[in-house]
């Protein structure tokens, strides 16, 4: 992925350094390594927290933590590379919502390590990137990168790129009032159903980051050769089946959250080879 010299957004902010705060959970419920561990492979990975949603459904408060923040943000390579792929969704939702003469607000991304308060409650860094729409902002601790490598064997820099985007497109759903409809319903449905409507808005925002991926390198030339088989490599190794076959050895259709592999990487790709926004309605899709 080429991104070298390219403008690198100010909408980042950097907590590193000091651990971040204490350990608390979300809606101030403590949150044991078990479940930690199952939302890792099983729930959180390139999604909304299902921390976050618990809170918001019940109406948690989060929990206190001390708040650290460095000083001085860190200038290193993995630094600028994650101002300059927000830079890059910046300029594209911008135009998109443009298009329809409407004005983009963009979130702000939180690098921290551990752990860090959120408006969701207390973020953890075991349940991977997420975004928290209360205070509109995306949660990352980069160590998850090197996660992707070590657990899914998916490197490179555009399928971490790819990771932005998606939590960015929870952003935009978030701004569309998407979230809050699928929100709501999933209070007055079963757990299955409410699982299924989870699924769709997952792989809209899979779909958001295809169309940030055609527009962006529409307009900057990013690509390199082999990065869309890593995206996909990336997305497939992500999905329900493939994570619950991975750490229970039995997949559970009606469990899913995010959707399968195939559907993954389908989304994904249908955003990444129209570039528009109107090919992601996965609400109204008679087959996903």
């Amino acid at each position: 992925m080429k991104w070298e010299g390219d403008r690198q957004s100010d909408n980042v902010e950097d907590r590193r350094g000091g651990g971040g705060g204490g350990f608390g959970g979300f809606g101030g419920k403590t949150v044991g390594i078990g479940t930690l561990v199952i939302a890792l492979i099983g729930g959180a990975i390139f999604g909304v927290d299902p921390g976050t949603i618990l809170a918001l459904l019940g109406g948690g408060s989060p929990a206190p933590v001390q708040q650290q923040t460095q000083t001085v943000p860190a200038n290193d390579r993995e630094t600028q590379f994650v101002r300059t792929t927000l830079a890059y969704t910046e300029d594209v939702w911008a135009a998109l919502f443009r298009e329809q003469g409407a004005q983009y607000t963009p979130p702000r991304l939180v690098l921290f390590e551990g752990a860090t308060p959120t408006a969701c409650g207390t973020g953890q860094s075991a349940t991977g990137p997420f975004y928290c729409p209360p205070d509109q902002k995306v949660y990352i601790d980069l160590s998850f990168f090197r996660l992707m490598q070590q657990r899914f064997k998916v490197s490179g820099e555009f399928p971490q790129a790819y990771v932005i985007a998606h939590e960015v497109g929870h952003h935009v759903q978030n701004l569309l009032g998407l979230s809050d409809k699928v929100h709501s319903a999933q209070q007055r449905v079963s757990e299955s159903e409410g699982n299924a409507l989870s699924v769709r808005l997952e792989l809209q925002a899979d779909c958001f980051a295809g169309v940030w991926a055609n527009r962006t390198d529409q307009r900057e030339q990013i690509l390199e050769q082999g990065d869309v088989e890593a995206a996909l490599a990336a997305a497939s190794a992500i999905g329900d089946d493939a994570l619950q076959k991975q750490s229970r050895g039995v997949v559970v259709p009606d469990s899913f959250t995010h959707g399968s592999s195939a559907q993954r990487v389908r989304w994904f790709r249908r955003g990444l080879d129209s570039g528009q926004v109107e090919s992601c309605n996965t609400f109204e899709a008679r087959e996903l």
